[in-house]
C-alpha cells in the first residue's frame, strides 16, 4: 500500500467515482489511476468499490471504513509537511484567507497592513465571496483561514471563534422621513423598500429574523453582497440601505444620512475558522491575535487540543461572553 494509492482512491471519491476526472486533477492518466486502485483491492483483499459494469458507482462498507483512515492518513502527512517547512523556513511562505467583501473592504486593511510589515516574505493571498463559498474553500483546502459572519458553523471539521461583535445602521439620503423618526420602528422600516445585503449573508439572517418575528414582510428591492453597491443604490433613491455600521466612511459617505439601528437588530458575530486537524504556523497565529487580539496563544493552543465540537463549542460560548461591539 502507498500514499499515492490513498491520494488515487481519496480523490475518485471527491469526484464521483468520476475516474478521467479524478486523473485530470492529480495530473496523471486514467489507466495509471485504475490500475492503483485494483492493486491496492488486491492487497487488501477485498472489494472498496461497488461497480455498475465497469463504472465505479459507490464505496462498499469497507471502502467508507477504509476511506476515513486513508483520510487521517493523508492529513497527517500533510501536518508532518507542515512542521518540517514551519521549522525550515519559519517566517516565509503563504496566507491565503477568503472572507466576505465587507470584511475585506472595512475591517481587514489595517490588520493586513500590519502584517505585512511584520511579515514582509510572507505571501498574502485575499479571496472573496458569500460565507457559503468561503466556508467551502476553507473545507476544500483552497485557503488558509475563513472570516465571516455566516454559515461558517455548518460546516464539520473547522474550528470557530469569534472576533468581534457588530451591528447595522440604515441609510438614506438627506431629508428622507426617516431622518425626523427617532427611534425607527420594525413596523416603519417595513413600510419603505430596502436595499440591503443578500439574505443569509453577512448576518443577514438576524434581519430577516426580526422582521419574521413581528409578521412583517419588507420589500426587498435591491439585495447586494457589497455594501459600496448598496450605497450607490441608495443615493439613486431606490430605497433605505441597511448596511453594517462600519461601512459608513467620512467623508466619502457624507451626502448619506445614518441612522442608529441596534434597537432593531440583534447583534451579529464575526468569527474566524480554521481547519481542526492541521496546526497553524508561526505566522498565521500572529495574524489571527493581530485581528482579534484576546484570541491569545493559550487561546489557540486550547482550540487545537480540543478533540470534539462539543468542547470547541464551549470554548466559543466562552470567548462570546467577553466579546464586545467596537
Amino acid at each position: 500500500m502507498t500514499l499515492r494509492q490513498l491520494q488515487f482512491f481519496r480523490e475518485v471519491v471527491r469526484t464521483g467515482f468520476n475516474v478521467t476526472a479524478a486523473a485530470e486533477r492529480l495530473f496523471t492518466s486514467q489507466p495509471g489511476i485504475s490500475k492503483q486502485l485494483r492493486l491496492l483491492e488486491e492487497e487488501l483483499g477485498l472489494p472498496l468499490f461497488a461497480r455498475s459494469g465497469r463504472q465505479l458507482s459507490h464505496l462498499t462498507p469497507a471502502g467508507e471504513a477504509v476511506l476515513a483512515y486513508a483520510e487521517r492518513a493523508l492529513r497527517e502527512i500533510t501536518n508532518i509537511k507542515q512542521v518540517a517547512t514551519e521549522y525550515r523556513e519559519p517566517g516565509q511562505g503563504t496566507l491565503t484567507l477568503a472572507t466576505t467583501h465587507t470584511q475585506a473592504r472595512y475591517a481587514l486593511p489595517e490588520t493586513i497592513r500590519r502584517f505585512r510589515e511584520l511579515h514582509p516574505e510572507v505571501r498574502f493571498r485575499l479571496h472573496q465571496g458569500t460565507p457559503q463559498q468561503i466556508a467551502g474553500m476553507l473545507v476544500r483546502r483552497e485557503t488558509d483561514l475563513a472570516i465571516a459572519t455566516e454559515s461558517l458553523h455548518l460546516f464539520e471539521g473547522l474550528v470557530l471563534l469569534p472576533c468581534y461583535l457588530w451591528n447595522r445602521c440604515l441609510v438614506v439620503p438627506p431629508g428622507h422621513p426617516l431622518t425626523e423618526e427617532r427611534p425607527v420602528t420594525l413596523e416603519r422600516l417595513a413600510a419603505f423598500p430596502l436595499v440591503t445585503y443578500v439574505f443569509g449573508l453577512t448576518g443577514q439572517s438576524r434581519v430577516s429574523a426580526a422582521f419574521e418575528e413581528q409578521g412583517l414582510e419588507p420589500e426587498v428591492v435591491l439585495a447586494a453582497t457589497d455594501a459600496e453597491v448598496i450605497k450607490t443604490y441608495v443615493r439613486a433613491g431606490m430605497g433605505v440601505g441597511i448596511v453594517a455600521r462600519m461601512a459608513l466612511e467620512s467623508p466619502q459617505d457624507d451626502d448619506l444620512v445614518a441612522l442608529d439601528a441596534g434597537h432593531l437588530f440583534d447583534p451579529s458575530i464575526t468569527s474566524i475558522a480554521f481547519r481542526s486537524e492541521e496546526p497553524l504556523r508561526g505566522f498565521t497565529r500572529e495574524f489571527i491575535r493581530i485581528f482579534a487580539p484576546h484570541l491569545t496563544a493559550e487561546v489557540l493552543d486550547r482550540a487545537e487540543r480540543a478533540e470534539d465540537p462539543e468542547t470547541l463549542q464551549g470554548l466559543f460560548n466562552e470567548l462570546v461572553a467577553v466579546t464586545e461591539l467596537p
